[in-house]
């Protein structure tokens, strides 16, 4: 696909210029608008809007740090839209969750326009809660005392609220296989439905709502909740598992919900990315990219793949490493294993609306106010 193989990371496995592939595909058929990213340090911004601007995203709604919007912000001007979220590093997470999420509300709201609020409900978040002392049993439910407070409270200042409801099957058939402490995962949107009929909230269900393995369950979902709109972030999530549908099920699945399944990458960003890092320092032990080549390259390979899914008929692996399978089927995958890569060449006319129409019709018009 290059002429000139770049260096093989997990973000580029198949060696390819992703400038490159950038040009050879051309402009989307409208201009991208990415409803799912997490975009951090006024240098990865830059880096990561030289990607967005090469696979025609033109903009983007970020869950970035409250303390970092400013800076982020200088950079992407109006490419960004915030999404209001709790300082996940605080080192008090269960204050960071509660209370201080709930005085966070005004700061978002008023100095960086942000008009829809983020709940992070994976399973994990017991374990989270009970690292920090917390109720557990309380603090993993959607509806528990404070987040139906937060969830009010950005209710009166005119917020919508994206949700992360479940994580992958994957995960539950290994990290979360103790259904008796973590719940099946149906049970994990049993509060989410009590939390959004109680309100009566506009949402954004994260990750294909959490089941991108089941379109079943989600025709359920949308149908629920008729003020519930979706978005394709996780990359990695959404290569292995929506390459799995046949072409006819899942263009089926988008026709029918035209207008209600955004375009989102799940790319996240940070400085850390643009540097050498010591991969035995706990803090960079898990450092995606260590140089702004290889930050350009994590973000890019994000668009690659989810345009060559979506666009082209492509028939292969993906570039992008996925331990998910390494982490199912140790004997027969390592760290760099990655998953087929299915292309549905999608019509044009449902392209339209998943990159661009969608959104303008949800969260264009939620941030209007």
């Amino acid at each position: 696909m290059t002429s000139e193989p770049q260096t093989r990371t997990a973000a580029n496995r198949l060696g390819l210029d992703y400038a490159a592939e950038a040009a050879r595909m051309g402009p989307p058929v409208v201009p991208i608008i990415d409803g799912h990213a997490h975009i951090n340090g006024s240098r990865a911004a830059a880096v990561w809007k030289r990607a967005a601007e090469a696979f025609g995203v033109t903009r983007v709604y970020s869950q970035t740090q409250l303390a970092q919007a400013a800076a982020v912000r200088g950079v992407l001007g109006d490419m960004i839209r915030f999404v209001a979220i709790p300082e996940y590093m605080a080192e008090d997470r269960l204050h960071a969750q509660t209370r201080g999420f709930y005085e966070n509300l005004e700061p978002w709201y008023h100095e960086f326009g942000a008009r829809m609020l983020k709940f992070w409900n994976a399973p994990r978040m017991r374990d989270f809660v009970e690292e920090s002392g917390g109720d557990a049993a309380e603090m993993s439910r959607f509806d528990s005392e404070w987040r139906l407070k937060i969830a009010l409270r950005a209710k009166e200042l005119g917020m919508n609220l994206m949700v992360h409801v479940a994580d992958p099957d994957t995960w539950f058939a290994t990290k979360y296989a103790d259904a008796g402490r973590y719940g099946t995962k149906r049970f994990q949107y049993e509060s989410l439905h009590r939390l959004l009929e109680q309100t009566g909230m506009r949402c954004l269900a994260a990750h294909m709502g959490g089941w991108p393995e089941d379109l079943g369950f989600l025709r359920e979902l949308l149908a629920r909740h008729p003020r519930m709109v979706l978005d394709t972030s996780a990359t990695k999530w959404m290569i292995r598992e929506l390459s799995k549908h046949p072409r006819a099920e899942l263009l089926a699945f988008l026709e029918e919900h035209a207008g209600r399944i955004i375009f989102g990458s799940d790319i996240v960003t940070h400085d850390d990315h643009l540097m050498a890092t010591d991969p035995d320092d706990p803090k960079f032990g898990a450092t995606l990219a260590n140089s702004e080549a290889e930050a350009f390259d994590l973000y890019a390979s994000r668009y690659w793949a989810l345009r060559t899914m979506l666009e082209t008929d492509y028939d292969g692996e993906s570039a992008i490493a996925d331990p998910d399978l390494a982490m199912v089927d140790p004997e027969h995958h390592d760290g760099m294993s990655a998953p087929k890569l299915s292309g549905k060449a999608l019509p044009g006319e449902v392209l339209s609306v998943l990159y661009r129409g969608a959104a303008e019709g949800s969260l264009e018009k939620w941030y209007e106010s």
